[in-house]
C-alpha cells in the first residue's frame, strides 16, 4: 500500500516561537474542495508519516468507507531538545507552542482547507511527549480542539493536576493507549521513567470526568512498532462513521 493522495508543505512564521515552522499536509486521494474535512494535527509529524504510516492508513480507511473525510497535518521538530522544550509540560517553549497551535496553525488551516470550523472536527494526536502536549492543548482550548489521540503520553504531576482541575474534559473525545511493558522508558532529560503507572492513574481520572473516552493497554512497549500497529484503531475511534 502506497500513498495515493497529495502531500504538500505550508510554512508558517510563528510570532510566538520566533521561527518558521513547516506544516506537512496530506490530502486523501479523492480530496475535493467541494467536501468538508476533519483535520488531524499530528505532533512528531514526520514520524507519523514515515514510521507510523499515517497517510497509508488514512487512504486505506477512506477506501473501505470506515472513516469520515479526513486531512492529515504533520508538525515536526528540529531535534530531541527542541521537541522537549515545546512538548514537555515544563519545557521553556511549551506555553508558546500551545498558543502557536491555537492561534497560528488553526487560522492557516481554516483558510486553506475546507473544514467544518468546529472543535469536534479538529483532532490533536501525538506519541509520548507529543501526546502530552496534544492533551494539554485540548484542555486549554476545548472549543477549538475537540478530539485527542495520545499514544503512550508522558504523565507527571502537572499533567494530573491540570486534568483534575479541568472543567472542560466533558467537551473532549479522547483515545488513550499505553504499553503494558512501558515501565523503564528512557527520556530525553529525566532518565528512566515508569510510564505505565501514571498512565493508569490518568486513565482512572479521565474515566470519571468524560464519557467519550477510549483506553487500551497494548502488549508492546514505548516504540513506533506498537504505535503504528495501533494507529488505524485510533483513526477509526476518532473519525469513524457513526
Amino acid at each position: 500500500m502506497g500513498r495515493k493522495g497529495r502531500m504538500f508543505d505550508k510554512s508558517i512564521h510563528s510570532e510566538y516561537l520566533n521561527e518558521s515552522i513547516t506544516l506537512r499536509i496530506y490530502q486523501p486521494e479523492n480530496y475535493s474542495s467541494l467536501y468538508k474535512y476533519h483535520i488531524c494535527i499530528m505532533q512528531d509529524g514526520n514520524d507519523y508519516f514515515q514510521l507510523g504510516r499515517a497517510a497509508t492508513f488514512i487512504d486505506h480507511l477512506h477506501e473501505r468507507g470506515d472513516i469520515e473525510n479526513t486531512v492529515l497535518v504533520g508538525i515536526h521538530y528540529k531535534d530531541k531538545y527542541d521537541r522537549h522544550e515545546k512538548y514537555h509540560p515544563d519545557g521553556r517553549k511549551n506555553n508558546d507552542y500551545i498558543k502557536f497551535l491555537r492561534f497560528e496553525v488553526v487560522p492557516v488551516l481554516d483558510d486553506i482547507l475546507p473544514g467544518y470550523y468546529l472543535g469536534s472536527a479538529r483532532t490533536l494526536i501525538g506519541d509520548s511527549l507529543g501526546g502530552t502536549v496534544s492533551f494539554m492543548t485540548a484542555l486549554a482550548y476545548p472549543n477549538t480542539f475537540g478530539n485527542v489521540v495520545m499514544q503512550s503520553p508522558y504523565v507527571d504531576e502537572k499533567v494530573m493536576m491540570t486534568a483534575k482541575a479541568s472543567e472542560n474534559l466533558s467537551l473532549i473525545k479522547i483515545y488513550h493507549t499505553i504499553g503494558k511493558h512501558e515501565t523503564n522508558v528512557q527520556t530525553t532529560k529525566g532518565g528512566i521513567k515508569n510510564f505505565l503507572k501514571p498512565n493508569r492513574q490518568l486513565s482512572q481520572l479521565l474515566q470519571s470526568k468524560t464519557s467519550e473516552y477510549t483506553y487500551n493497554e497494548l502488549s508492546g512497549d514505548h516504540t513506533w512498532k506498537a504505535w503504528q500497529k495501533d494507529l488505524p484503531n485510533a483513526f477509526i475511534s476518532i473519525f469513524g462513521k457513526a
